[in-house]
């Protein structure tokens, strides 16, 4: 269980940074590359030597690696784009409905099973997710000029997607290639390939003076990315040690991301929840109980 604390710890972590980034005035997007910059530092440091090399990249996992840098860097792009563009409930509710996704991959893929209470716990987690996550529209957001329908709809789908896959990316490849000679050289290589593509449209964007370079970006992305190796570190541990299926180990631990990111946010950032956010946190306490433990009622 060391493990999935730390999951849901250092990611709920990297949820609530953006929210210091955004009051100390540090741009999102140098931060983010740096971090990835730190991820593959962190990795290598960890590992004993930086592990990408010929014989790696001839290795089955590597491609599914460099997927996942892919996934990296568009996911927090499209974000940041449906944060601004509709919110940050929104953002929120699309991120985490992705449960769903690798649940219903377990049960097509590895034949797990989702039934009785179990099922029931999934559904009560989506239903979670959303009162945990909602937030009325403020006024400025209800006087701001309405949102294009293909936006409204394509951006929080494309999120759903994306972080979907992604989980379910991560899972595959723990089940089916990942072993403790070479788990760190999966993960550098993943995050090696999200600051390679990351740095690349950094650089242009800096080139062009669409950003300027500024040393508290490089000092954010240090604080992120060390804390955001360990969390996927974290995650590809409890999946490969879970007592249960992954049908139930991906929404476990996505709720509690939920559940302690939305109390931590409370506590710290003094974020108001209403009574709607308290059910949600609720039910995430029940949905996680059930498809832990749904088996054995």
């Amino acid at each position: 269980m060391i493990y999935l604390i730390g999951s849901i710890v250092l990611t709920s972590y990297l949820t609530l940074s953006f929210k210091v980034l955004q009051r100390c005035q540090i741009a999102v997007f140098p931060a983010i590359v740096f971090n990835y910059i730190t991820c593959v530092i962190t990795g290598s440091i960890v590992n004993g030597a930086f592990p990408i090399n010929s014989s790696v990249i001839q290795t089955p996992w590597f491609q599914w690696a460099c997927l996942m840098g892919v996934l990296f860097v568009s996911i927090f792009n499209i974000i940041g784009k449906t944060t601004q563009t509709l919110g940050v409930a929104v953002a929120s509710v699309a991120n985490k409905l992705s449960l769903i996704i690798p649940v219903l991959l377990s049960v097509y893929l590895y034949q797990e099973t989702v039934a009785g209470w179990k099922a029931a716990g999934v559904l009560l987690a989506l239903v979670a997710v959303v009162f945990t996550c909602y937030a009325p529209a403020t006024p400025d957001q209800m006087a701001g000029k309405p949102t294009a329908g293909w936006v409204r709809y394509w951006l929080p789908l494309s999120l759903f997607l994306g972080s979907g896959l992604l989980d379910a990316l991560i899972n595959h490849v723990q089940q089916m290639y990942v072993t403790d000679e070479n788990r760190n050289a999966y993960l550098i290589s993943g995050f090696f390939s999200a600051a390679t593509i990351g740095f690349i449209i950094l650089l242009i964007q800096y080139v062009r003076g669409a950003i300027v370079f500024r040393v508290k970006d490089v000092l954010a992305g240090i604080l992120i990315g060390i804390p955001n190796y360990f969390s996927i570190w974290c995650l590809v541990h409890f999946l490969k040690e879970s007592p249960w299926q992954s049908s139930a180990s991906i929404p476990v631990n996505n709720m509690g991301i939920v559940l302690f990111s939305s109390v931590v946010a409370w506590l710290l950032f003094r974020e108001k929840l209403s009574k709607i956010n308290w059910m949600g946190i609720l039910l995430s306490l029940i949905a996680i109980y059930l498809i832990a433990f749904g088996d054995q009622l």
